[in-house]
């Protein structure tokens, strides 16, 4: 298997103290609540983490595209994977991903070569339609978020493979664009996609051939997800494969699993309650109001998993700690021991030859966040990188 560690970048400092009705911190969270010297020792600490995990053998490195919220510092991916290509040398680094519905296509993929070249052919170019929040802050209607997508993605990867590129669309227009730089990996950068769990998402991707990371949590939405992805690249004559996916996994190495509830319970609370909504709406009904997701997006999910595809706020902001104890016992959080059985038992079972590990949720201290990378990387992933995920349990349901 290969190891990522997923890092939000949330900012290194907690803000509880901001939420005046005790549920939400203020939206919009105004500039004077920011503290350069901290919003300069987050973006130094995260880089020296990474460099850690370049010479701990590590297989990569991911981060995204957020904007306006403590949640993550990262309002361009790109620029903080051109400074991780000068500060290590073998990490793949997942940009998971740029926001294609609001940015300049061109500019992207011209961005996104660039760091290709930089990095020595180290990108994997992910590419996503964020969150409602994101929307509001680039005025561009919701309506048109996945229109924009698709034509996004027809102009960036165009422009890599077309020696010279022309494109007329709705929203982008284009006419005899050479792109220079190009690319390093041919015919372009790998294309990753995260999937939250719209049924058009997981048919676009699928028909592209396109490897996914399905859904937010394990549990029973992530395999509807992987299994209407497999029956439609069933359809298009393709079988899936373990490379075709990754999932993202959250884990704490301690000596026992009550110190690593003890530990990493509060961050993992205040990601949960504090920054994970903050200034946005995760229902699936709302954003089906906006017309960001069709009436019939989720009509693919059993019914047993229809409460977990509405990805209510209330579920993430009323977390409790005496809940997030009784969830712990079946998570990978304790010995090293239970860590890597357990993420090797979640990656065989939903067929994922890659794992997103989120190793400091919540605005972990950086010395917390170190301390993990170094034991994750010395008692776990040698386990994790030594197994070879052999199928995926879904796609063969399909298949029989």
């Amino acid at each position: 298997m290969k190891v990522f560690v997923f890092d939000l970048l949330a900012y290194d400092t907690h803000l509880d103290h901001l939420k005046g009705d005790g549920v939400e911190l203020p939206y919009p969270l105004g500039g004077r609540h920011f503290d350069p010297e901290v919003g300069m020792r987050t973006y130094e600490e995260h880089l020296l983490a990474w460099e850690e995990m370049d010479r701990l053998g590590y297989d990569g490195v991911g981060f995204n595209e957020h904007h306006t919220s403590p949640y993550g510092l990262m309002n361009s991916p790109n620029l903080m994977a051109a400074a991780a290509a000068q500060r290590t040398k073998n990490l793949k680094l997942l940009i998971y991903g740029n926001l294609l519905p609001l940015h300049s296509p061109l500019r992207l993929a011209e961005e996104l070569a660039m760091l290709d070249c930089l990095s020595r052919g180290r990108i994997i170019s992910g590419f996503a339609r964020g969150i409602p929040r994101e929307y509001g802050v680039h005025s561009v209607p919701m309506a048109e978020s996945r229109a924009r997508f698709e034509e996004a993605y027809e102009i960036v990867t165009g422009a890599w493979t077309q020696d010279i590129f022309s494109y007329e669309g709705k929203f982008w227009s284009y006419k005899d664009v050479a792109l220079w730089p190009r690319p390093v990996q041919q015919p372009h950068p790998p294309v990753w996609m995260p999937v939250v769990g719209s049924r058009e998402s997981i048919e676009w991707a699928a028909a592209k051939n396109i490897p996914i990371t399905p859904g937010l949590a394990p549990g029973g939405l992530r395999r509807d997800i992987i299994r209407l992805y497999a029956d439609v690249q069933r359809r298009h004559g393709r079988v899936v494969t373990p490379d075709h996916l990754s999932i993202g996994v959250n884990a704490y190495v301690a000596d026992s699993k009550a110190q690593a509830v003890r530990e990493n319970g509060p961050y993992h609370l205040y990601f949960n309650r504090t920054l994970f909504s903050h200034g946005n709406f995760t229902e699936t009904e709302i954003q089906r109001q906006h017309g960001y997701v069709t009436a019939g997006s989720t009509d693919y999910v059993a019914p047993e998993n229809r409460r977990q595809a509405e990805h209510s706020r209330a579920d993430f902001r009323n977390l409790t700690m005496a809940e997030l104890e009784r969830r712990a016992e079946n998570m990978p959080w304790g010995t090293a021991d239970e860590v890597a059985e357990r993420l090797i038992a979640e990656a065989d079972a939903s067929g994922a030859n890659t794992l997103l590990v989120s190793l400091n949720r919540g605005a972990m201290p950086h010395d917390m966040f170190l301390e993990q990378i170094r034991r994750f990387g010395r008692e776990v992933m040698p386990r994790l990188q030594a197994h070879q995920v052999r199928g995926v349990p879904a796609a063969e349901a399909v298949a029989a």
